[in-house]
């Protein structure tokens, strides 16, 4: 199961053990990561990396939920929160690009407290014992989530009411007077420029989509090749879980797609 997951520490020394420690369980197939950080939260409230994420081939893997997450737990504000000037639109998004609910975010911040520090992952795994066993050793509160693919969806949602929109100002257009129509064919140009700018960001979530789960196939395919005999088996599953939901997220995109190119058609 893909999972958020952050291990809160009492210190840096003691999260970068963390940090070892996750490794090791990954080379011994225990569970698998796909990417990893230590951050810190400093005696003002700001958090920030000590430790970067490795950058995967693709670059896919490493920044999304570590970034936003980071951002979202009062350091710097990091990808889409940037794009929209710090604003709680910005933060919402962050939240979707982190897959995670804001309870979560929550229950992360309240115990990151200032002066401790953590290790934030993306992970897969069949058992929390493990992890819990080796983190807790070590002086660590595992706290982790599900990640659920919501930005997915919303991008389709968001579409339709940019179609509905368009086409209710359509309906208005055709039967306006003469002073009235100026101003809602500039609305109906509006609205399609949404719509383009929507098209263009779709596209590049697609291949951006294709890239993570590329990466993510490739990942599990290294640790498979190294991994002892009785966990291949184990892995080997969790690659074509991984593979069928990156598919299905394409599949899920790529209608969206076909959603704006059908309304943007005259």
């Amino acid at each position: 199961m893909n999972k958020a997951a952050v291990v809160i520490f009492d210190s840096e020394k003691q999260a970068y053990q963390g940090s070892r420690a996750l490794r090791d369980l990954h080379q011994e197939g225990t569970i698998t990561v796909y990417a990893d950080a230590v951050i810190a939260k400093d005696t003002g409230g700001k958090v920030s990396s000590r430790v970067a994420p490795a950058p995967d081939p693709e670059g896919a893997l490493s920044g999304f939920l570590i970034g936003s997450l980071v951002g979202l737990l009062g350091g710097p504000v990091g990808l889409a929160v940037g794009a929209s000037s710090g604003t709680m639109i910005g933060a919402a998004f962050d939240l979707t690009r982190a897959a995670v609910g804001d309870d979560f975010v929550g229950e992360v911040s309240e115990s990151l407290v200032p002066g401790k520090a953590a290790v934030v992952a993306e992970i897969d795994e069949e058992w929390q014992t493990p992890l819990d066993t080796r983190m807790e050793a070590l002086g660590g509160q595992v706290l982790r989530r599900n990640r659920i693919q919501v930005e997915d969806a919303f991008f389709e949602k968001d579409i339709a009411a940019y179609q509905a929109e368009l086409d209710a100002l359509e309906a208005e257009l055709s039967k306006a007077s003469a002073e009235r129509r100026a101003r809602l064919e500039a609305s109906v140009l509006a609205t399609r420029r949404k719509l383009q700018a929507k098209q263009d960001e779709l596209k590049a979530r697609i291949e951006s989509v294709k890239r993570e789960g590329e990466a993510k196939v490739e990942s599990l395919q290294r640790q498979i090749a190294a991994a002892r005999d009785e966990r291949k088996d184990v892995l080997e599953k969790r690659l074509e879980k991984v593979r069928a939901e990156y598919k299905e997220r394409t599949a899920k995109l790529q209608r969206a797609w076909e959603l704006t190119k059908s309304a943007l058609t005259p």
